[in-house]
């Protein structure tokens, strides 16, 4: 059975997307069978693999709806063993429309049962809040990937989260577990980075994930030409820092089974 990762936090621009088109592109070429399911209603997961939103008929809006199977909104990707479940802006108004709905927190894990077993990773890139959709996505996952940017303002909110997903584990999630903070943005010239660092290390120590994503030029570009960072430019820091993060997360689910 595939485990599933949600890449959540409520703060926008701290590198969930980025981390999201990214580790599912460097666990695919590592030679793991990746599901990456776009639920931000930005739709910049989809658009940064190269499928066009414009063109996107069916995907997470219809997934969460129970109208369509999973298996029939999955489209392949240009990247490799990397598939895809597309979001597109009608996302938007899922909120809304759910709320109505018996058991609207669990639509995603209900949704998602007919394809754990066809994949090793199934990647779910969260919107920037907590609302129901990303509580969906805490819900039907086994674990979360929290991105924390190296700026001033890294730690707020995230209290919050935590917070949030204390409440998942002890209501509706008790085997969401924290695969890591993962700290993106990372520039060792400048002295608050690194304040950023020791702090978040100091605070979280056994969470944090070896591996820190460090400000790359290359990993900005690759989004606007519809590429993951492994195909745009394998030989970046960009690359570089996600294959060490899929081999990092490999890694410690490998560790974690024998145990």
């Amino acid at each position: 059975m595939g485990k599933i990762i949600a890449i959540a936090n409520q703060k926008g621009g701290v590198g969930k997307t980025t981390t999201s088109v990214n580790l599912a592109a460097s666990l695919g070429v590592l030679e793991k069978k990746v599901l990456l399911i776009d639920a931000d209603p930005q739709a910049n997961a989809t658009s940064g693999l190269g499928i066009s939103v414009d063109d996107v008929d069916t995907g997470t809006y219809q997934l969460l709806e129970h109208t369509v199977k999973a298996k029939d909104a999955i489209i392949r990707t240009g990247s490799p063993n990397v598939d895809l479940i597309p979001a597109h802006i009608d996302l938007v108004a899922i909120e809304i429309e759910l709320v109505d709905k018996e058991r609207r927190e669990y639509m995603f894990k209900g949704a998602l049962d007919g394809v754990e077993d066809r994949y090793d990773y199934i990647l779910i890139d969260c919107a920037p809040s907590l609302g129901l959709l990303t509580l969906n996505a805490l819900i039907a996952s086994h674990s979360v990937i929290i991105p924390i940017q190296c700026e001033y303002f890294a730690l707020e909110g995230l209290g919050k989260l935590l917070s949030t997903i204390k409440s998942v584990q002890r209501s509706h999630n008790p085997q969401l577990d924290i695969e890591g903070m993962l700290l993106t943005m990372y520039d060792s010239r400048l002295r608050l980075s690194n304040q950023v660092v020791e702090e978040v290390r100091q605070h979280f120590s056994d969470m944090i994930f070896d591996t820190i994503v460090q400000r790359n030029i290359r990993l900005s570009e690759a989004p606007s030409y519809g590429e993951s960072i492994i195909n745009y430019d394998a030989t970046s820091k960009g690359a570089a820092s996600y294959l060490s993060l899929a081999h990092e997360i490999i890694s410690n689910n490998i560790t974690a089974a024998q145990q």
